[in-house]
């Protein structure tokens, strides 16, 4: 009876090993594909240059709109793209003939978009707030050219 009892102890054990592995395995697989960043993590100079960098031009003459951007082609009119940086988020505003409109806009972690005026208008502003501190970022063209103000 002591073999017998050893090999089933010994069974049991492989087989919840075995499941162990192959349930951590689906989890790393899974919890990669649902909280993984896609294209990685960015540095802080990384994304200074794609916000620096002219967005290319779209191939039709409509886009879907995505979450934080309009939803309007840029126009042939269109003037000078800027992005601005704080400590509650990022955007990108851009100068046309109907005045400064955002482009994007993304807050940073720990922050969400409380209020959004994407214009186009004299100026346009986006509010990041956090749990402790509020950044408000306002813009107005100047010349043109977008230039981050002082809320009035």
């Amino acid at each position: 009876m002591g073999r017998r009892s050893i090999l089933v102890a010994t069974g049991w054990v492989a087989t919840a090993a075995i499941a162990t592995l192959i349930g951590l395995g689906a989890i790393r697989l899974v919890g990669e594909s649902l909280t993984g960043t896609p294209g990685g993590v960015r540095s802080e100079a990384e994304i200074e240059r794609a916000l620096a960098a002219p967005e290319p031009a779209p191939t039709t003459s409509t886009t879907s709109a995505a979450p934080g951007t309009t939803g309007t082609a840029p126009s042939a009119s269109s003037g000078v793209r800027r992005g601005f940086a704080t400590d509650g988020g990022t955007a990108v505003a851009e100068c046309g003939v109907g005045g400064v409109r955002l482009v994007s806009w993304a807050p940073a972690q720990g922050y969400r978009v409380r209020d959004v005026d994407r214009g186009p208008d004299d100026d346009v502003e986006v509010t990041f707030q956090g749990a402790a501190r509020e950044y408000e970022l306002k813009v107005r063209c100047i010349g043109s050219e977008p230039v981050a103000v002082a809320d009035d």
